[in-house]
């Protein structure tokens, strides 16, 4: 598979800007794979797809506010500064972008706050856009921490145009968020409420969590026609053994196991057993999913509608075949289904 095979066009009104009034109340589509079938149905409806002993794989990463804006010393000049990850807690080093990226050079300081609390100097540059900064705080690291928690705003996509407002930092927010390290949400996750949670755990749905923390690297453009030259970036994941034994005893049992979003099957297609098991992990993983690709776990999974020539996209075609990708998404598109991350949803069977 070629990279212009993942390319469609997309009307500028299916982008969605707000998520649903309700979290389980967008759309769903669901998509059999043997059948080659598609139904129309809402998230809520979801439960009706699953009995006892099933399996959902959730991603538990939380977004923290990883978007800043400071000024440049002397000039004045706003810049924003995009928190991508910590490299050193100790000397308070971090990963970062940087807009406009012209201006910011090494030896740079950049002054966060009305009254200038926080401070970050420039010692590296990493990328044309990217930078490594050492802040400069007069105080604990967890007060540190707080200071750069109340100095940021949740970062929702860059296609939302709207400035972002109170609800944002809940609604882009799993309602089952524990581990703080990401900073994009697992968007497929956004659509569970906590009614059908519980109503999913009364029917005897067994949930297994994750942790892989999204980064930027997710949404980078692929450039290359060639899929397989392709480099993902390296996203932080662990997997414990509780988690394993959930999905295993799943398996054993011959129940459906589904992944709940692309960072869920990107996660466990990670750390995959011989036997075609799951195995517990704590590390980085750079996995990189496209047409063909052989999947040892999840039977079944969640997703939002993804952009054009996205490495979400080619995981998707690899899990459902091509042919019916693009069926289901000239569907969505005539049928007005909408995109991105406070999108519609699909379950692929």
């Amino acid at each position: 598979m070629k990279l212009s095979h993942f390319n469609f066009n997309l009307p500028k009104e299916l982008l969605a800007e707000e998520p649903a009034e309700n979290r389980d109340e967008s759309r769903l589509m669901v998509v059999n794979r043997k059948n080659k079938t598609i139904e129309h149905r809402m998230f809520k409806d979801l439960i009706d797809y699953f009995d006892d002993g099933d399996v959902l794989i959730l991603n538990n990463t939380k977004v923290f506010p990883a978007r800043l804006y400071g000024n440049k010393e002397k000039t004045g000049a706003r810049i924003e500064v995009f928190l991508l990850r910590e490299l050193n807690a100790e000397q308070r080093l971090w990963d970062v972008l940087v807009d406009p990226a012209r201006k910011i050079r090494i030896g740079n300081k950049l002054y966060f706050g009305d009254d200038d609390s926080l401070v970050a100097e420039v010692i590296d540059n990493t990328t044309s856009r990217g930078r490594t900064l050492r802040f400069l705080y007069d105080g604990s690291y967890d007060e540190f921490r707080n200071k750069l928690t109340e100095l940021g705003e949740t970062p929702i996509p860059k296609y939302i145009t709207r400035p972002v407002n109170e609800d944002d930092a809940e609604r882009y927010q799993t309602i089952y968020a524990k581990e703080e390290g990401a900073v994009a949400a697992p968007t497929a996750g956004l659509h569970f409420s906590k009614h059908l949670l519980k109503r999913l755990e009364i029917k005897g749905v067994n949930l297994a969590e994750i942790t892989l923390h999204v980064g930027l690297g997710t949404f980078n453009p692929v450039e290359v026609e060639d899929l397989s030259k392709h480099k993902m970036d390296s996203e932080e994941l662990r997997i414990t053994q509780e988690a394993c034994d959930v999905v295993n005893a799943g398996i054993a049992k011959r129940k459906q196991i589904c992944a709940v979003g692309t960072t869920s099957m990107r996660a466990i297609e990670s750390s995959v057993s011989a036997s075609k098991t799951l195995n517990p992990y704590d590390g980085w993983t750079n996995k990189f999913i496209f047409p063909p690709h052989d999947f040892s776990i999840a039977t079944c999974m969640v997703t939002n509608f993804h952009t054009p020539k996205s490495t979400l996209l080619m995981m998707i075609s690899a899990f459902m075949g091509h042919d019916l990708m693009k069926k289901a998404y000239e569907e969505a598109i005539k049928e007005g289904y909408r995109f991105y991350s406070y999108g519609d949803a699909m379950l692929i069977l």
